[in-house]
Protein backbone atom coordinates (compact mmCIF):
# COMPACT_ATOMS: atom_id res chain seq x y z
CA UNK A 1 0.00 0.00 0.00
CA UNK A 2 1.58 3.73 -1.13
CA UNK A 3 0.83 6.61 0.59
CA UNK A 4 1.31 10.31 -0.13
CA UNK A 5 1.37 12.74 3.04
CA UNK A 6 0.47 16.52 2.70
CA UNK A 7 3.21 18.50 4.64
CA UNK A 8 2.03 20.24 7.43
CA UNK A 9 -0.79 17.28 8.20
CA UNK A 10 -1.45 16.59 11.71
CA UNK A 11 -0.69 13.41 13.16
CA UNK A 12 -3.08 12.09 16.08
CA UNK A 13 -2.28 10.65 19.10
CA UNK A 14 -1.65 7.21 20.06
CA UNK A 15 -2.58 6.00 23.51
CA UNK A 16 -2.71 2.73 25.20
CA UNK A 17 0.75 1.21 26.56
CA UNK A 18 1.65 -2.25 27.07
CA UNK A 19 2.51 -3.95 30.08
CA UNK A 20 5.99 -4.50 31.20
CA UNK A 21 7.54 -7.61 32.82
CA UNK A 22 9.03 -5.20 35.66
CA UNK A 23 6.17 -3.36 37.00
CA UNK A 24 7.12 0.27 36.82
CA UNK A 25 5.81 3.62 36.27
CA UNK A 26 5.81 5.79 32.84
CA UNK A 27 6.95 2.94 30.64
CA UNK A 28 6.74 4.16 26.75
CA UNK A 29 4.97 1.50 24.81
CA UNK A 30 7.90 -0.27 22.94
CA UNK A 31 10.26 1.55 24.88
CA UNK A 32 13.54 -0.52 24.65
CA UNK A 33 14.00 -4.14 24.10
CA UNK A 34 11.18 -5.44 25.99
CA UNK A 35 8.85 -8.12 24.35
CA UNK A 36 5.72 -7.50 22.46
CA UNK A 37 1.97 -8.39 23.19
CA UNK A 38 1.61 -12.45 23.98
CA UNK A 39 1.67 -14.25 20.91
CA UNK A 40 3.57 -11.74 18.54
CA UNK A 41 6.81 -11.74 16.88
CA UNK A 42 9.06 -9.74 17.50
CA UNK A 43 10.67 -8.53 13.79
CA UNK A 44 9.75 -6.39 10.98
CA UNK A 45 7.53 -8.37 8.66
CA UNK A 46 7.59 -7.67 5.24
CA UNK A 47 4.18 -8.78 4.17
CA UNK A 48 1.09 -7.07 4.88
CA UNK A 49 -0.88 -9.33 7.74
CA UNK A 50 -3.89 -7.38 8.40
CA UNK A 51 -5.09 -3.67 9.93
CA UNK A 52 -5.40 -5.00 13.37
CA UNK A 53 -2.17 -6.16 13.38
CA UNK A 54 -0.57 -4.29 16.40
CA UNK A 55 2.48 -1.52 16.52
CA UNK A 56 5.72 -2.76 17.92
CA UNK A 57 7.13 0.31 18.91
CA UNK A 58 5.69 3.38 20.06
CA UNK A 59 6.73 7.13 18.18
CA UNK A 60 7.24 8.74 21.43
CA UNK A 61 10.33 5.51 21.92
CA UNK A 62 11.65 6.49 18.62
CA UNK A 63 11.61 10.17 18.94
CA UNK A 64 13.50 9.80 22.63
CA UNK A 65 16.24 7.77 21.01
CA UNK A 66 16.74 9.69 17.55
CA UNK A 67 19.40 11.82 19.30
CA UNK A 68 21.46 8.81 20.58
CA UNK A 69 20.82 6.70 17.37
CA UNK A 70 22.37 10.06 15.48
CA UNK A 71 24.98 10.51 17.51
CA UNK A 72 26.10 6.59 17.83
CA UNK A 73 26.06 5.80 13.73
CA UNK A 74 28.90 5.01 12.26
CA UNK A 75 29.70 8.28 9.98
CA UNK A 76 33.22 6.65 9.31
CA UNK A 77 31.20 4.80 6.51
CA UNK A 78 29.80 7.55 4.66
CA UNK A 79 32.95 8.12 3.02
CA UNK A 80 32.68 4.78 1.24
CA UNK A 81 29.51 4.80 0.43
CA UNK A 82 29.38 8.82 -1.49
CA UNK A 83 32.41 7.03 -3.29
CA UNK A 84 29.94 3.90 -4.37
CA UNK A 85 27.09 6.65 -4.91
CA UNK A 86 29.05 8.78 -7.07
CA UNK A 87 29.99 6.32 -9.48
CA UNK A 88 26.65 4.95 -10.30
CA UNK A 89 25.71 5.28 -13.47
CA UNK A 90 23.23 8.35 -14.57
CA UNK A 91 22.04 12.00 -13.04
CA UNK A 92 18.74 11.24 -11.97
CA UNK A 93 19.13 11.11 -8.51
CA UNK A 94 19.35 8.46 -5.72
CA UNK A 95 16.77 6.27 -4.93
CA UNK A 96 17.04 4.97 -1.31
CA UNK A 97 14.61 1.96 0.52
CA UNK A 98 14.56 2.36 4.20
CA UNK A 99 13.17 -0.61 5.71
CA UNK A 100 11.08 -0.87 8.70
CA UNK A 101 11.83 3.35 8.98
CA UNK A 102 9.64 3.96 11.83
CA UNK A 103 9.17 7.23 12.35
CA UNK A 104 12.12 8.22 9.25
CA UNK A 105 15.34 8.94 11.84
CA UNK A 106 17.58 7.21 8.96
CA UNK A 107 16.87 9.79 6.61
CA UNK A 108 16.99 13.26 8.72
CA UNK A 109 20.25 11.51 9.66
CA UNK A 110 21.22 10.64 6.03
CA UNK A 111 19.65 12.70 3.35
CA UNK A 112 21.67 15.87 4.75
CA UNK A 113 24.88 13.87 4.71
CA UNK A 114 24.82 12.95 1.11
CA UNK A 115 24.69 15.29 -2.01
CA UNK A 116 22.31 14.74 -5.00
CA UNK A 117 18.25 14.72 -5.79
CA UNK A 118 17.12 11.68 -3.37
CA UNK A 119 13.75 9.65 -3.52
CA UNK A 120 13.50 7.93 -0.42
CA UNK A 121 10.79 5.02 -0.32
CA UNK A 122 9.82 4.57 3.28
CA UNK A 123 8.72 0.67 3.98
CA UNK A 124 7.03 0.16 7.80
CA UNK A 125 4.21 -2.50 8.28
CA UNK A 126 2.55 0.66 11.00
CA UNK A 127 0.72 3.30 8.96
CA UNK A 128 0.96 5.76 11.77
CA UNK A 129 4.56 5.63 12.02
CA UNK A 130 5.04 6.15 8.12
CA UNK A 131 2.69 9.06 8.77
CA UNK A 132 4.82 10.65 10.84
CA UNK A 133 7.96 9.95 8.86
CA UNK A 134 6.41 11.07 5.27
CA UNK A 135 5.77 14.18 7.21
CA UNK A 136 9.11 14.67 8.93
CA UNK A 137 11.16 13.83 6.50
CA UNK A 138 14.06 16.21 5.43
CA UNK A 139 13.21 18.32 2.12
CA UNK A 140 16.98 18.63 0.62
CA UNK A 141 20.25 16.93 0.31
CA UNK A 142 23.53 18.24 1.58
CA UNK A 143 23.97 20.21 -1.32
CA UNK A 144 20.44 21.54 -1.56
CA UNK A 145 19.21 19.11 -4.19
CA UNK A 146 15.59 18.37 -3.85
CA UNK A 147 14.42 14.99 -1.54
CA UNK A 148 11.17 13.49 -2.03
CA UNK A 149 9.51 10.71 0.08
CA UNK A 150 7.09 7.92 -0.83
CA UNK A 151 5.56 5.60 1.67
CA UNK A 152 4.89 1.36 1.51
CA UNK A 153 2.80 -0.16 3.94
CA UNK A 154 4.78 -4.23 4.29
CA UNK A 155 7.41 -5.79 5.11
CA UNK A 156 10.49 -7.35 4.02
CA UNK A 157 10.85 -10.70 4.55
CA UNK A 158 9.60 -11.27 1.10
CA UNK A 159 11.90 -8.94 -0.13
CA UNK A 160 13.13 -9.60 -4.21
CA UNK A 161 15.91 -8.00 -6.38
CA UNK A 162 13.03 -6.98 -9.00
CA UNK A 163 11.08 -5.16 -5.45
CA UNK A 164 14.63 -3.13 -5.53
CA UNK A 165 15.16 -2.68 -9.24
CA UNK A 166 16.49 0.58 -9.63
CA UNK A 167 17.41 0.93 -6.04
CA UNK A 168 20.84 2.88 -5.42
CA UNK A 169 20.55 1.97 -1.59
CA UNK A 170 19.35 -0.23 1.22
CA UNK A 171 19.22 1.53 4.76
CA UNK A 172 17.73 0.16 7.97
CA UNK A 173 17.87 1.10 11.56
CA UNK A 174 17.97 -1.61 14.33
CA UNK A 175 16.41 -4.08 11.94
CA UNK A 176 18.62 -6.65 11.73
CA UNK A 177 18.64 -7.80 15.09
CA UNK A 178 15.44 -8.79 15.27
CA UNK A 179 15.47 -11.05 12.12
CA UNK A 180 15.86 -14.57 11.39
CA UNK A 181 19.01 -16.31 9.47
CA UNK A 182 16.69 -17.05 6.98
CA UNK A 183 15.66 -13.33 6.81
CA UNK A 184 18.93 -12.09 6.93
CA UNK A 185 19.86 -14.42 3.44
CA UNK A 186 16.42 -13.36 2.17
CA UNK A 187 17.72 -9.28 2.14
CA UNK A 188 21.23 -10.01 1.11
CA UNK A 189 19.96 -11.72 -1.52
CA UNK A 190 17.67 -8.91 -3.03
CA UNK A 191 20.65 -6.18 -2.29
CA UNK A 192 23.64 -8.32 -3.93
CA UNK A 193 20.40 -9.50 -6.86
CA UNK A 194 20.02 -6.02 -7.52
CA UNK A 195 23.60 -4.50 -7.32
CA UNK A 196 22.55 -2.45 -4.45
CA UNK A 197 24.49 -1.60 -1.43
CA UNK A 198 23.36 -1.59 1.64
CA UNK A 199 23.79 0.44 5.06
CA UNK A 200 22.44 -1.38 8.20
CA UNK A 201 23.34 0.24 11.58
CA UNK A 202 22.31 0.42 15.11
CA UNK A 203 22.34 -3.75 15.52
CA UNK A 204 22.77 -4.79 19.03
CA UNK A 205 26.15 -6.39 19.83
CA UNK A 206 25.41 -8.19 23.51
CA UNK A 207 27.40 -5.94 25.09
CA UNK A 208 26.40 -3.27 27.87
CA UNK A 209 28.38 -1.46 30.58
CA UNK A 210 26.91 0.42 33.35
CA UNK A 211 28.97 2.78 35.85
CA UNK A 212 28.82 1.92 38.26
CA UNK A 213 29.09 -1.32 37.78
CA UNK A 214 26.77 -3.89 40.09
CA UNK A 215 26.74 -7.38 40.61
CA UNK A 216 23.68 -8.31 38.37
CA UNK A 217 25.05 -6.43 35.24
CA UNK A 218 26.10 -9.13 34.21
CA UNK A 219 23.09 -11.80 34.70
CA UNK A 220 20.46 -9.40 33.15
CA UNK A 221 22.94 -8.90 30.11
CA UNK A 222 23.11 -12.80 29.42
CA UNK A 223 19.43 -12.37 30.42
CA UNK A 224 18.54 -9.89 27.97
CA UNK A 225 20.79 -11.38 25.08
CA UNK A 226 18.80 -14.89 25.56
CA UNK A 227 15.45 -13.25 25.04
CA UNK A 228 17.13 -11.36 21.85
CA UNK A 229 17.34 -14.82 20.68
CA UNK A 230 14.08 -16.59 21.18
CA UNK A 231 12.08 -17.65 18.04
CA UNK A 232 15.06 -18.19 15.69
CA UNK A 233 16.17 -14.22 16.11
CA UNK A 234 19.34 -13.52 15.86
CA UNK A 235 20.01 -10.78 17.87
CA UNK A 236 23.69 -9.92 19.15
CA UNK A 237 24.63 -13.03 16.33
CA UNK A 238 23.12 -11.33 13.75
CA UNK A 239 25.55 -8.45 12.60
CA UNK A 240 28.47 -11.52 12.21
CA UNK A 241 25.74 -14.10 9.79
CA UNK A 242 24.95 -10.38 7.84
CA UNK A 243 28.59 -10.63 7.53
CA UNK A 244 28.60 -13.58 6.45
CA UNK A 245 25.49 -13.51 4.21
CA UNK A 246 26.45 -9.97 1.93
CA UNK A 247 30.23 -11.71 1.73
CA UNK A 248 29.27 -15.22 0.76
CA UNK A 249 27.44 -13.53 -2.16
CA UNK A 250 29.96 -11.62 -3.55
CA UNK A 251 29.65 -8.29 -1.69
CA UNK A 252 32.54 -6.06 0.39
CA UNK A 253 31.12 -5.32 4.12
CA UNK A 254 32.67 -3.23 6.38
CA UNK A 255 31.34 -2.91 10.15
CA UNK A 256 31.93 -0.19 12.40
CA UNK A 257 31.13 0.28 16.15
CA UNK A 258 28.25 2.66 16.86
CA UNK A 259 27.54 2.81 20.38
CA UNK A 260 25.39 4.61 22.37
CA UNK A 261 26.99 6.43 25.09
CA UNK A 262 24.39 7.67 27.85
CA UNK A 263 25.07 10.16 30.61
CA UNK A 264 23.42 12.71 32.85
CA UNK A 265 21.99 14.53 29.84
CA UNK A 266 20.39 11.41 28.28
CA UNK A 267 18.64 10.31 31.39
CA UNK A 268 15.39 10.15 29.75
CA UNK A 269 16.29 8.03 27.68
CA UNK A 270 18.47 5.74 29.64
CA UNK A 271 15.65 5.32 32.20
CA UNK A 272 13.62 4.08 29.43
CA UNK A 273 15.43 1.82 27.95
CA UNK A 274 16.83 0.10 31.70
CA UNK A 275 12.57 -0.64 31.87
CA UNK A 276 13.35 -2.03 28.43
CA UNK A 277 16.46 -4.17 29.44
CA UNK A 278 15.22 -5.22 32.37
CA UNK A 279 11.83 -5.80 31.67
CA UNK A 280 13.19 -8.42 28.78
CA UNK A 281 16.04 -10.13 30.86
CA UNK A 282 13.26 -10.80 33.26
CA UNK A 283 10.68 -12.21 30.50
CA UNK A 284 13.36 -14.66 29.56
CA UNK A 285 14.03 -15.62 33.51
CA UNK A 286 10.89 -14.87 35.90
CA UNK A 287 13.61 -16.29 38.74
CA UNK A 288 15.57 -12.91 38.44
CA UNK A 289 12.31 -10.86 38.70
CA UNK A 290 12.60 -10.10 42.68
CA UNK A 291 16.16 -9.03 42.36
CA UNK A 292 15.94 -7.09 39.16
CA UNK A 293 12.98 -5.37 40.88
CA UNK A 294 15.45 -4.10 43.52
CA UNK A 295 18.16 -3.40 40.39
CA UNK A 296 15.74 -1.64 38.40
CA UNK A 297 14.86 0.52 41.20
CA UNK A 298 18.49 1.18 42.46
CA UNK A 299 19.71 1.64 39.00
CA UNK A 300 16.77 4.18 38.09
CA UNK A 301 17.52 6.54 41.40
CA UNK A 302 21.36 6.23 40.17
CA UNK A 303 20.52 7.78 36.85
CA UNK A 304 17.81 10.43 38.05
CA UNK A 305 20.24 11.72 40.66
CA UNK A 306 22.85 11.99 37.37
CA UNK A 307 25.24 9.22 38.63
CA UNK A 308 24.74 6.20 36.25
CA UNK A 309 26.64 6.23 32.79
CA UNK A 310 25.76 3.42 30.38
CA UNK A 311 27.57 2.25 27.18
CA UNK A 312 25.02 0.07 24.88
CA UNK A 313 27.22 -1.40 22.23
CA UNK A 314 26.03 -1.50 18.72
CA UNK A 315 27.56 -2.16 15.02
CA UNK A 316 26.95 -0.92 11.33
CA UNK A 317 27.15 -2.64 8.24
CA UNK A 318 28.20 -1.11 4.88
CA UNK A 319 27.82 -3.97 2.31
CA UNK A 320 28.68 -3.24 -1.22
CA UNK A 321 27.51 -5.13 -3.64
CA UNK A 322 28.64 -6.06 -7.32
CA UNK A 323 27.06 -4.03 -8.92
CA UNK A 324 24.46 -5.28 -11.96
CA UNK A 325 22.94 -3.95 -15.04
CA UNK A 326 19.70 -3.20 -13.08
CA UNK A 327 21.48 -1.42 -10.60
CA UNK A 328 20.67 2.66 -10.90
Amino acid sequence: MNRTVQIGEKIPARSGPREDAVPVDSVIPGAGPAAPGSGERATVRLRYTGPQEPPRYAPEWLELREPADAAGRAHELLDPLRIRLANLPGKAGFVIHDLGCGTGSMGRWLAPRLDGAQHWILHDRDPYLLHFAAVASPRSAADGSRVTVETRRGDVARLTPDGLAGASLVTASALLDVLTREEIETLADACTGAGCPALLTLSVAGRVELTPSDPMDAEITDAFNAHQRRDGMLGPDAITVACEAFSERGATVRVDPSPWRLGPGEAALTAQWLRGWVGAAVEERPELKARAERYLQERLAACEAGELRVTVHHGDLLALSRPTDGAS
